[in-house]
């Protein structure tokens, strides 16, 4: 069945995805970004078959026009980047907490059927407990990790005391195209990618021995349309993630088996980032049986597509 959606954040890398997905499944799109971190370009697929609003969710007033006539809002928004957390915290809890509340009152409002929110890994903390399970006691290690939590409690509360069906999907460790590999705080697949394919060795935080869940963006956009359906996961969190554990330096191996004439120089190492987790692994078990989530698109096929689209450019 086709609707009108609303993807907040849709100009940004997971985003945009999502949109293109969306109407290649028939939907009608409206798009709300402030382009602080997204981009137009982004978009070029899409084209004129979407309605976009430039507009931020931390005002209120801009979300009850966007959220009018909405089916499922698609929560992407938000302040990325544990370091930017910890460098302004009060952004991050503007945006990513008082901005998600704000989505929730409007889509309330509204009628909205169903929010699905992008949580974060980082809830989880530095448990040493793996793999990580939704059952898990939260302890965030960054403002940002709160931020995330705090949305996602209050996803809980709408539901519960309000009826508004919300779901939230704990991302572990997005890449894949479009992902910015420039900014300050980028991620670790484009920037390792940038730097190996300029012919410079990266610089790893820490011993490289941390290990991640890499999920490679078209199979969580697949959670969020699973997630939009599915009967039992109203008011329920689920890690979103690939199937494998990775270190960060058999990732700086794997990805220079896959940019030509990467430099045989190896990486240097300094001191961990304040607020990184040390081993970050998902339990998906929850998400298979209640979403019918499965990883479609294993990491070596998303390392090697992210590889071509990054080197192109």
């Amino acid at each position: 069945m086709t609707s009108k959606v609303l993807v907040t954040g849709g100009a940004g890398f997971i985003g945009s995805h999502l949109v293109d997905r969306l109407l290649r499944d028939g939907h009608a799109v409206a798009v709300l970004d402030n382009l602080s971190t997204g981009r137009r370009e982004n978009l070029a697929d899409a084209g004129d078959r979407i309605e976009f609003v430039e507009g931020d969710i931390r005002d209120l007033e801009t979300l009850r026009s966007a959220v009018a006539g909405v089916d499922t809002v698609f929560h992407q928004a938000a302040l990325p980047s544990v370091p930017r957390s910890i460098k302004s915290p009060a952004d991050s809890h503007a945006v990513n907490a008082t901005g998600t509340l704000n989505v929730l009152i409007a889509s309330r409002d509204a009628g909205v059927r169903r929010v699905v929110y992008a949580s974060s890994s980082s809830v989880y903390g530095n448990s040493p407990e793996l793999p990580k399970r939704e059952t898990m006691p939260t302890a965030p290690l960054s403002p940002y990790a709160v931020s995330k939590l705090t949305a996602e409690q209050y996803c809980r509360v709408f539901h519960h005391v309000y009826g508004l069906e919300t779901v939230a999907l704990r991302y572990f460790n997005v890449f894949g195209p479009r992902q910015d590999p420039n900014s300050a705080y980028s991620a670790v697949i484009p920037k390792f990618i940038r730097i190996l394919v300029e012919g410079r060795a990266p610089h790893i935080d820490g011993d490289g021995e941390q290990t991640r869940s890499f999920a490679f963006v078209e199979n969580v956009v697949d959670a969020n349309v699973r997630a939009a359906a599915a009967e039992g996961a109203p008011g329920e969190a689920f890690n979103i993630a690939g199937a494998e554990r990775i270190s960060i330096n058999e990732l700086d191996r794997t990805l220079r088996d896959l940019v030509p004439n990467a430099p045989s120089e190896p990486a240097s190492h300094g001191d961990p980032r304040p607020g990184d987790v040390r081993h970050s692994y998902a339990d998906l078990a929850k998400a298979r049986d209640l979403l019918g989530y499965d990883v479609q698109t294993p990491l070596g096929e998303g390392l090697r597509r992210t590889v071509e689209w990054l080197a192109e450019r």
